[in-house]
């Protein structure tokens, strides 16, 4: 059953094709591995539930929001936090840009092209 009090938004992202670094990567987003400020911000900016998974060297994340969340907000806020920007600073070393993707920009969301009737 869907919750109609939140949406939720998928994104894709591409890891650097090297299995060292990708085995990184996951272990910088084990259990408790995640920087606290990091998932402070996540939860503050109203992102409810996060999930990322991990096929070859691709990312899909899915994140559920409340009626608070506004991307354009949590972006400008995450400018201003240090701890934040250090964190993604940090998954630069493994992540780059989709092809045909705006420079950049590391995480990009996906359309939804087919729901369960």
């Amino acid at each position: 059953m869907k919750n109609k009090e939140t949406r939720r938004i998928c994104f894709a992202c591409d890891l650097k094709d090297d299995q060292n670094l990708i085995n990184e990567y996951k272990k910088h987003h084990s259990p408790g591995a995640v920087w606290r400020e990091v998932i402070s911000s996540i939860k503050e900016s109203g992102i409810v539930d996060m999930q990322i998974f991990c096929v070859e060297n691709r990312l899909f994340m899915i994140i559920e929001v409340d009626n608070s969340f506004d991307a354009d907000l949590k972006t400008e806020n995450d400018a201003k936090n240090p701890m934040v920007q250090e964190w993604e600073k940090l998954m630069w070393k493994y992540q780059q840009s989709i092809p045909g993707s705006p420079r950049g920009l590391k995480w990009v969301e996906m359309e939804m092209i087919f729901e369960l009737p």
